[in-house]
């Protein structure tokens, strides 16, 4: 008997058009790389804009945290516009949101104003919760085989994020000197609106009768123990790349180390998030997303004890590297075990599931990391992170458990 759980190997309903897929993909990834910059200007600067305008120290990554909840609240809207009104009209929903984070974030450092910067990072956290759906929305342009290659190629597309957003704060930053940043964010919405050009021609298929029925009921679905290992170690996985993340350039400052210094670190971090997925798509195909999974949770574990050897730059840079490689196989291989657990008319549902479960858990851990940080130090920030990680590799232990055969009667 068929597992009902795994998608069809066929032109399913919802499948693109013949021909569509690379094309596509191909868009897709470059609004990767054009809208992922919206996050990277965000975490390269929101701490430290949070440090200047905050009225506590304690709340200086709040905005960071902001743009985490924005993340969680809006990814399971962003799944309805999908399933309802199709991909395309989420995704220029999203951009939409994408010119108003830039806007208001330019005025709020231009008035001083901390809540307005704060609302601001909110709708930059909608626009990310949009551009994280396109590696689904990639997957669904190909056949099921190609997937997994498909998923990763499109979020290939945030090397050049990584690049686009860093050098983006670096050579804007200081071009209203009275005003730090606030040209960096009317440069961000203008790099959102070519992003949403692009969108534009993105060809995916209307929601269908079935899409709108929506397939089985979620709390059937979630039930899967493959779609709670798959949560579990997305969870773990984006929660400890974003809670340390949202600490280190603060971190770096506290030390001495300069904007740029913290700006050219961040590249390099964004890069190491993205560049592995040119090929973490053949390693799930050959290893399996599970093992795939469990080397990206030993590299974070790594970055980890990186940043408590030392407090130079080149610890700082390490680390970054490191927690970029380890979230980039933990995430991509846990978004392809979601591929895994739901058929074509349950997608959208489905992935917007997981992906709040994922942004709302890390938004807890993005609140954390401040007041750690402020209170405890930067050691105690690195420590906490081994629970969350202990947490994951039990769960993959317990599944990789259950996946094996039953011994055979003797």
């Amino acid at each position: 008997m068929s597992n009902p759980a795994i998608p069809a190997p066929t032109d399913a309903v919802g499948s693109a058009p013949s021909g569509t897929g690379t094309g596509n993909v191909l868009r897709l990834a470059v609004a990767q790389a054009l809208a992922g910059a919206n996050s990277v200007v965000v975490y390269a600067t929101g701490a430290v804009i949070g440090s200047q305008l905050a009225p506590d120290p304690a709340l200086a990554t709040l905005p960071v945290s902001i743009f985490v909840v924005g993340m969680a609240a809006c990814t399971l809207p962003a799944g309805r516009i999908a399933r309802r009104h199709g991909r395309r009209a989420a995704f220029l929903a999203g951009t939409g949101c994408g010119v108003l984070v830039g806007l208001l974030a330019s005025l709020a450092v231009v008035l001083g104003a901390f809540w307005l910067f704060c609302l601001a990072t909110f709708f930059g956290g909608a626009y990310a919760a949009v551009v994280l759906s396109f590696r689904f929305a990639a997957a669904d342009c190909v056949a099921p085989e190609r997937r997994p290659r498909a998923l990763s190629a499109v979020m290939a597309g945030g090397v050049f994020a990584g690049i686009i957003g860093p050098q983006l704060v670096s050579h804007t930053m200081a071009l209203w000197p009275a005003h730090l940043f606030a040209a960096t964010f009317l440069a961000q919405a203008a790099v959102a609106a070519l992003s949403a050009v692009v969108l534009a021609g993105v060809r995916l298929p209307g929601p269908t009768s079935a899409d709108l029925s929506g397939g089985r009921p979620l709390a059937a679905i979630a039930r899967q123990p493959r779609f709670v290992t798959a949560v579990v170690c997305g969870v773990v996985s984006y929660l400890l790349m974003n809670f340390l993340m949202t600490a280190a350039p603060l971190a770096m400052h506290l030390c001495g180390l300069t904007q740029d210094d913290a700006n050219l670190g961040l590249q390099w971090h964004v890069i190491a998030m993205y560049a592995p997925s040119f090929f973490t798509g053949r390693l799930i195909a050959r290893f399996g997303a599970r093992r795939v999974v469990a080397a990206g949770l030993a590299l974070t574990a790594g970055a980890a004890l990186v940043g408590l050897s030392g407090l130079d730059l080149a610890h700082f840079w390490i680390f970054l590297v490191l927690l970029g490689i380890g979230w980039n196989f933990g995430f991509v291989g846990a978004s392809a075990m979601v591929l895994e657990c739901h058929r074509p008319e349950e997608r959208t549902r489905v992935q917007s599931l997981n992906d709040f479960a994922v942004f709302g858990t890390m938004a807890i851990g993005s609140f954390s990391s401040g007041g750690l940080l402020a209170h405890y130090g930067w050691e105690v920030v690195l420590w906490v992170s081994f629970g969350p990680l202990a947490l994951a590799v039990a769960a993959l232990a317990v599944a990789a458990a259950a996946a094996r055969p039953a011994p055979a009667a003797g």
